[in-house]
């Protein structure tokens, strides 16, 4: 099948969105560690009257380590309020442009009403690229961070 892609018309619910965890606000900085542990994931929302109040990733887990934080300090005195979204309608492009310009490698997904529908991960729009442009990614060299030592041409 000859697929033709572009990513400003792609949305963001075809790069490959994943179930969010959610937890409430009141949860303890340790429960949420064993959550993120049991599900193997490296990110969580915090809901309040389901809708997305605030984020907590890997990030957030080493730099609270190296405060030697309370570990039954409520997840939300400590996640990230109000976290940058998407909808499922905006594109491929304007998630790319989100986790580019904000470092993100977690975006909550979410509805008019900011519930959430899925959580977009840097590595879903990686899976999501290789499938559409196999031949670029396949072709990089095996060392692309190798530069030539000598210059090349006349």
């Amino acid at each position: 099948m000859d697929f033709q892609l572009n990513l400003n018309t792609e949305t963001v619910r075809h790069a490959g969105l994943k179930e969010p965890l959610c937890v409430p606000p009141r949860m303890s900085l340790r429960d949420v560690l064993v959550l993120m542990r049991q599900h193997n994931t490296g990110c969580v929302l915090i809901c309040r009257d389901e809708k997305v109040a605030g984020i907590f990733t890997q990030r957030d887990v080493l730099r609270l380590l190296a405060t030697e934080a309370n570990m039954a300090t409520p997840i939300e005195d400590v996640m990230a309020r109000d976290p940058v979204t998407l909808h499922e309608s905006d594109t491929v492009a304007t998630a790319i442009l989100k986790m580019s310009e904000g470092g993100y490698r977690h975006l909550p997904v979410v509805d008019d009403d900011d519930r959430p529908l899925g959580l977009l991960k840097v590595r879903g729009i990686v899976h999501f690229l290789v499938e559409h442009f196999p031949n670029a990614i396949y072709n990089l060299p095996p060392e692309p961070r190798l530069v030539a030592q000598d210059r090349e041409g006349a």
